[in-house]
């Protein structure tokens, strides 16, 4: 009488607990800086490793001083790591946000120009549409970790490609000059040869690009730079000198007579800057809240282009300006969402 014995070769349970850890000091390729980052020890981190790599029976890391690097098995494991943690980050925010019920908060991220000189003034139509959904906005130069920072979604600027969220593209609008309206008054008939001559607010390669869009080959001395566009406009509001704005963040400084355009020259936007883009995680993408702000959000931009148009065309009634290029509006602007939650 024959026996048959069949052996099948178990793959060791991980240690769920060290993968985080895994993850971290594989981005940074350092155990001291992923401690940091984690908030532990040194010795805690590299304990955690430790414990990984006897489960799994293998290194993971190649030792090079103080600094680590993944060797084959670790770039193949830290691949599924990746995959798999952030499908369980979504999941429990998708979770977290099914299970708050009435009285919901959406968490936002936004570049503060934005926050301040296009969502802030249209808050009031956002409670006044959606009562029972509040907006926590968290203005920031910082591109946050939406999943890590427990944010439902963001608006950025850039080229519309952020690993693993997904994007929508809100507009591109582009940069123009505006000023105070003493400055206007005082530079009234003069072309645009004459800015050159005027206190420039920011950076010299963007006042290059403007300038060569103009047809003018100027050298440019700025007097001042900030690392936000709603600072430079606020600057200009108030005298110091004239500055680059995109249009759409200018509009209503425009319409209510805060700034002034000085020129009809519109250039695009340099791709270090890019266009607005939306974007959050993919698993939130049919939570009913954040398909509200989606609506929102394009139902207002649709009314800010008509709000351009017109100002454009009574500047151009008046003399002010001549009728420029008009800010591309990206294509979902023109096809909202559907009304169902997505």
């Amino acid at each position: 009488m024959h026996t048959l014995v069949s052996y099948a070769y178990q793959m060791p349970r991980l240690p769920l607990q060290t993968l985080p850890t895994f993850r971290t000091a594989a981005r940074l390729a350092n155990l001291r800086a992923a401690a940091a980052s984690l908030h532990l020890t040194h010795s805690a981190v590299s304990q955690q490793i430790r414990v990984l790599e006897e489960q799994l029976g293998f290194p993971v890391f190649e030792r090079r001083g103080r600094r680590i690097a993944l060797n084959a098995a670790g770039k193949a494991l830290l691949a599924s790591v990746e995959s798999a943690l952030a499908s369980l980050d979504d999941g429990m925010q998708a979770a977290a946000a099914a299970a708050s019920g009435t009285g919901q908060m959406l968490r936002v991220t936004a570049l503060p120009s934005f926050a301040q000189r296009w969502l802030l003034p249209r808050m009031g139509r956002w409670r006044a549409r959606h009562p029972d959904i509040a907006l926590e906005i968290d203005a920031s130069q910082n591109l946050v970790d939406l999943q890590r920072d427990g944010f439902h979604a963001g608006v950025r600027s850039g080229r519309g490609q952020w690993a693993g969220l997904e994007s929508e593209p809100l507009i591109d609008s582009p940069l123009i000059v505006v000023g105070s309206p003493a400055i206007a008054r005082r530079l009234f008939g003069q072309g645009d040869a004459a800015l050159a001559n005027e206190a420039l607010i920011g950076d010299v390669p963007s006042w290059q690009h403007w300038f060569a869009g103009a047809g003018l080959k100027v050298k440019v001395r700025p007097i001042a730079d900030f690392n936000d566009g709603g600072l430079m406009m606020q600057a200009a509001e108030h005298g110091l000198g004239i500055t680059l704005a995109r249009e759409m963040l200018a509009a209503d400084a425009l319409a209510d007579g805060r700034l002034v355009r000085l020129s009809p020259v519109a250039v695009d936007i340099p791709d270090a800057l890019g266009a607005y883009f939306l974007v959050y995680p993919p698993s939130l993408k049919h939570w009913p809240p954040l398909a509200a702000l989606r609506r929102w959000l394009f139902d207002e931009l649709e009314i800010s282009q008509r709000q351009w148009a017109a100002l454009r065309r009574a500047n151009a009634a008046r003399g002010d300006a001549v009728p420029v290029k008009p800010a591309r509006a990206r294509k979902t602007v023109a096809k909202r969402p559907r009304n169902r939650a997505r």
